[in-house]
């Protein structure tokens, strides 16, 4: 009973951090790379897809995205969708071919950023500690229930203060390495 419920904390820190990764995918630094892009939904046929699921998307340098749609008629429907996601991005088309300049970022636009990323970190830990929460009311139900002992119990606490320790230290070393991220030039 108390490993099932170490095991279910350990699994929803893991995707709590999991989506903290996620989420600073979404906080652009200067250079240009694919996964900017993932949260840009497109207008295919009625149905809402993503746009890597209709054009490829590719770097062509440090500061540019070209994206390449699977069909030519796409064009107009993906170049609203990234101007309309608040990206701040501004598409130029040639032909078939759609580049996407990622603009310079200046020093107010980069401590913004590093502002989101604290909060999206704070966001995470915050979620850490319910986990740790709803774990630690789990091992006083079953101590109230009288399933495990007051050593267990103890123990059992303790355990899981320490997977939050691990998990709330890996949040920290992310949030570093993005904002050390954001801060190059």
């Amino acid at each position: 009973m108390i490993n099932e419920i170490k095991e279910d904390a350990a699994e929803r820190m893991s995707k709590s951090v999991d989506v903290l990764g996620q989420n600073f995918n979404k906080i652009r630094t200067g250079r240009a790379h694919p996964s900017l892009l993932d949260s840009i939904k497109v207008d295919y046929y009625g149905v809402d897809s993503p746009l890597s699921q209709v054009a490829n998307i590719n770097v062509e340098d440090a500061r540019t995205l070209s994206v390449v749609p699977w069909e030519k008629s796409m064009v107009p429907a993906i170049e609203k969708a990234i101007m309309k996601s608040d990206l701040g991005l501004n598409p130029s088309t040639a032909g078939a071919n759609i580049r996407i300049p990622m603009p310079p970022l200046t020093e107010e636009t980069r401590k913004g950023y590093i502002k989101q990323a604290r909060q999206e970190a704070e966001n995470a830990r915050v979620s850490v500690r319910n986990i740790r929460r709803d774990a630690i009311s789990d091992f006083k139900d079953l101590l109230k229930e009288k399933e495990i002992s007051e050593d267990e119990e103890r123990k059992a606490s303790d355990d899981i203060q320490k997977l939050t320790d691990k998990y709330i230290a890996e949040i920290d070393r992310e949030l570093a390495e993005k904002e050390k991220d954001l801060m190059e030039i």
